[in-house]
């Protein structure tokens, strides 16, 4: 008798989704090595072709100044020869990981004799939906095999001939090593509905992951079928205490916002307790302005911006919840740390804050008080990254408290499975 696939009758994006899930079987038990030789493959091959790739990129790029996008943006999107080998290098960085799938979470034997062991095991099919930032589809590609998933790749159409090229070449390089191509795949089709197919493809697809501003990131959320790790967006809080530095909270503050502004980890927001702004805030708007940055400011914040560089504008409600992705910043003076949580607790995403302060008790406080995937104490919001964190590579990072919270890598590609060894054990 021959089964039936379903598999003519499908659309293009449950094909994909089908032969994905069938890849993933492949994967599942894999030993490490052989997944090691693929992406070290996937590293070769981007270096040796980084000229296609990078030419790819230069089309999406003119298209996208051609529409007037923003230079925060536009950063974003660029591919240089330079940072095709960064994504290579990150890429050897994933392969010398530990592998997470096997490994023993919990484990003991019960007092019947049986073996009980809780080990981590691959999702699966990965479905991965982002916007702008075509690295993303090599750090998603080179974690998830990583982990023994197959990926669904969903970029934006503003990165889809540079995505259309380095899907390319991941895909050679998956096939030349020995595993499935379909590991890894671009979802077919450059306009919404694509996207819409991957949500409702319950059954074929094991998670989704969003990465992208708040509009993407809510719809998937709220319209989705398969089930979402809600990655979130960055609106992030440097608070600076009454015990500062001022050298120290002068360079992160300008590095937290200044360093890469296009980024979910760049500093949107800037708190001044009121006993430390007379002489902090003139240098740290002179600092802010010699980065570029557009300061928009509360009423006592503008006090002081009468006599430097900056450009101050005032503040409207909207700055406190924004997520700029640009050289500007939103400014406050507040009465005390108490006053800064309370603010950052009304506006924040729950990404990253950071507190400046030579005060351990105020640190301490700060920490216990604030409910943010990252609390950083007298360094930069940047460093809330996978890479820096050395995880390797990040699949995003979560700002929702269930399965994954934070900067997400390999062991959160993973979900569980309870192994049970008996000697003919039957329950009575």
């Amino acid at each position: 008798m021959t089964t039936l696939s379903p598999y003519d009758s499908m659309s293009p994006v449950d094909q994909a989704a089908y032969r994905a899930k069938g890849a993933a079987a492949t994967l599942a038990p894999l030993p490490r090595a052989a997944k090691d030789d693929a992406l070290l493959a996937i590293a070769d091959a981007l270096e040796v072709r980084a000229g296609e790739i990078v030419e790819a990129n230069a089309q999406d790029v003119a298209k996208a100044r051609e529409a007037g996008i923003g230079e925060g943006m536009i950063d974003r999107l660029t591919l240089t020869p330079e940072r095709v080998r960064a994504i290579a290098s990150d890429v050897r960085d994933v392969a010398a990981l530990p592998d997470p799938v096997g490994e023993v979470v919990r484990g003991s034997t019960l007092p019947n004799g049986i073996d009980l062991r809780q080990v981590r095991v691959p999702l699966g099919v990965v479905g991965i939906i982002y916007e702008g930032r075509p690295n993303v589809t090599v750090d998603a590609a080179a974690l998830c095999l990583k982990a023994g998933n197959a990926v669904l790749l969903r970029g934006s159409s503003s990165a889809y001939r540079s995505n259309t090229a380095l899907v390319r070449v991941l895909r050679d390089a998956v096939g030349g090593a020995g595993l499935p191509a379909d590991a890894v795949q671009l979802v077919p089709g450059e306009g919404r509905e694509s996207v819409h197919e991957l949500m409702r493809a319950r059954g074929l697809v094991d998670v989704l992951i969003p990465r992208g501003g708040a509009s993407l990131i809510n719809t998937v959320v709220r319209e989705s079928a398969v089930p979402v790790i809600e990655t979130g967006t960055g609106n992030c809080h440097v608070y600076v205490d009454a015990d500062a530095d001022l050298d120290t909270a002068v360079e992160i503050l300008v590095n937290s916002k200044a360093q890469r502004v296009g980024v979910c980890n760049a500093a949107e927001t800037l708190l001044v307790h009121q006993d430390i702004a007379p002489v902090f805030l003139p240098r740290a708007l002179d600092a802010l302005a010699d980065a570029g940055v557009t300061v928009h400011a509360d009423e006592r914040v503008m006090a002081y911006a009468k006599d430097s560089r900056a450009t101050v504008v005032e503040a409207t409600t909207e700055d406190w919840e924004t997520e700029y992705l640009s050289h500007d910043i939103a400014a406050a003076v507040v009465d005390s740390l108490d006053r800064a949580v309370e603010h950052i607790r009304l506006w924040t995403s729950g990404h990253t804050e950071a507190i400046v302060t030579s005060s351990q008790q105020a640190a301490r406080r700060f920490t216990q008080l604030v409910d943010s995937t990252t609390v950083a104490v007298n360094a930069s919001t940047r460093f809330t990254d996978g890479g820096q964190f050395g995880f390797g590579a990040e699949i995003g990072i979560s700002t929702q408290k269930l399965h994954a919270r934070g900067p997400m890598g390999l062991p959160e590609l993973t979900s569980t499975k309870y192994i049970v060894t008996g000697d003919g054990h039957v329950r009575r």
